[in-house]
């Protein structure tokens, strides 16, 4: 089973499947050569990117990202100013230097575009070649990169379904389930809720203590990155569009007064609640949501939640907690962060988190319907009314297209995130006044979104030919 260890991890923009995935793919690449003591035979590296990857590339800095994983960066520790700069750097000194160590010859055709095919696994296909000098193949690799940040080698595709971004087999647990019903079941019948039923699952690899620091990393970079989003004095977001950040604005125009200038130099993570007299609850929200997303379409430092384009709705719900919620405790984050991941979990296994796999429902929904379910926890909600709330956060996002104008995780994107947040609030609200009992169940609204999204055409998949991404013309 899916660890939240991998459902949350600290990553850059703009793009789960088109940065951070092919940047682990490059990592893993390099760390093959040296593990197989080809490194220093190397003398030439050639990758094409197939399908979404080839499409949108440009957009998301997927070569970028590449470049910067062959040279041994992981997307946790790298620098996001290096990622933007590297490609550039080693087109300028024809040379790249691999896992920190070997150099070799480079050039820009060496990462190469194919706009033309698609590999049969899924759209975000890409292989990657080592030679040596005289021309010989030392080295191959098909990577797919399925959303979230998680890869897939060529080789380990049968039986994956289960496997965790490194590609390892998962651990026998105590309470496994493979859909919603089950899950809920195994409450009833344990008398435990979704987040307990989760830490008893993380037990058998970490230590409580681990999975506790783990939470509150995640919990901190989330933090950070609505921080950095409300206080950047940058206007224009790069890439071509123009796009103005809004986020800093907005924050400037609801932190009027001491109590809501919850961001800066004396204000420590505490601060709340906060008082509505300036602009409502609903504005806030988008406030956090947007934060993130304009980080993330900078290249920024975020965590991925379970997408990069999706990031900024379960920070924006948490935190909605955090300064809303008069009870709101670092208990209340572990708790929500837990049972949020139990339900991306279900969407990864039984349909997909990947944009280019099935629309945008696959990220946002996904996204929506994780922060719906966590906000309930946390406000009291039994499991069958937590599954209810992520039951209407995906079902009124189902069919939703990914179209990103220019390949560029920006319109519709950031506001995309900002609508889903307050969705996923009003999903765990309604919920709340229920007693769970509904007609259409969390695990029929994934099968569903799996049907839709494969039934979707290819142009409205992550591709940016069809939809806003053909229709807006001028920004």
């Amino acid at each position: 089973m899916l660890s939240i260890f991998d459902m949350f991890s600290v990553g850059i923009g703009p793009s789960s499947s088109h940065t951070v995935g092919p940047m682990r793919a490059g990592k893993a690449f390099s760390d093959a050569l040296v593990r197989k003591g080809l490194l220093g035979s190397v003398a030439r590296i050639h990758v094409v990117l197939y399908g979404s990857l080839s499409r949108t590339g440009k957009g998301h800095g997927t070569d970028r990202a590449v470049a910067a994983g062959l040279g041994g960066w992981e997307p946790e520790t790298v620098d996001p100013g290096h990622v933007l700069a590297v490609l550039d750097e080693c087109c300028r000194k024809q040379e790249i230097t691999l896992n920190f160590t070997h150099t070799i010859p480079f050039y820009r055709e060496d990462i190469e575009f194919d706009l033309w095919r698609t590999l049969d696994y899924h759209p975000n296909g890409m292989e990657m070649k080592a030679f040596d000098s005289s021309g010989n193949e030392l080295y191959s690799d098909t990577v797919y990169s399925v959303g979230g940040g998680f890869i897939i080698h060529g080789s380990e595709i049968s039986g994956v379904c289960c496997k965790t971004a490194e590609g390892q087999g998962p651990a026998a647990v105590p309470y496994p389930f493979a859909n919603a019903a089950e899950l809920v079941d195994i409450c009833g019948r344990e008398s435990k809720s979704i987040a307990d039923i989760v830490l008893e699952n993380e037990l058998v690899s970490h230590t409580e203590d681990e999975i506790k620091d783990y939470i509150h990393r995640v919990w901190h970079f989330m933090h950070e990155c609505i921080t950095t989003g409300c206080l950047s004095e940058e206007t224009i977001l790069p890439g071509g569009l123009r796009v103005h950040r809004r986020a800093p604005g907005l924050y400037r125009a609801l932190a009027k007064t001491g109590d809501t200038a919850i961001f800066g130099e004396n204000k420590e993570l505490i601060s709340r609640p906060l008082s509505t007299t300036n602009g409502s609850v609903m504005e806030w929200v988008d406030l956090f949501a947007l934060a993130v997303n304009e980080e993330n379409a900078g290249g920024g430092r975020i965590v991925t939640a379970p997408t990069n384009g999706a990031a900024g709705i379960v920070p924006a719900v948490l935190h909605y907690y955090w300064y809303f919620i008069d009870n709101a405790d670092e208990a209340g984050v572990t708790e929500f962060l837990l049972t949020a991941s139990a339900i991306g979990y279900l969407f990864k296994r039984n349909a997909s988190i990947s944009g280019a796999e099935v629309g945008c429902q696959g990220e946002v929904g996904s996204a929506c319907s994780m922060a719906a379910g966590g906000l309930c926890a946390v406000l009291g909600g039994t499991p069958a009314q937590v599954e209810n709330a992520a039951e209407i956060g995906i079902e009124h996002n189902l069919g939703l297209t990914c179209d990103p104008v220019g390949g560029l995780v920006q319109i519709p994107c950031i506001e995309r995130n900002a609508m889903a947040s307050n969705t996923a609030v009003n999903a765990a609200r309604m919920a709340l006044l229920s007693n769970g009992s509904h007609i259409v169940s969390l695990d029929s609204a994934i099968e569903t979104m799996r049907q839709t999204g494969h039934d979707m055409m290819s142009k409205y998949r992550e591709t940016s030919e069809g939809g806003l991404a053909v229709n807006v013309v001028e920004c």
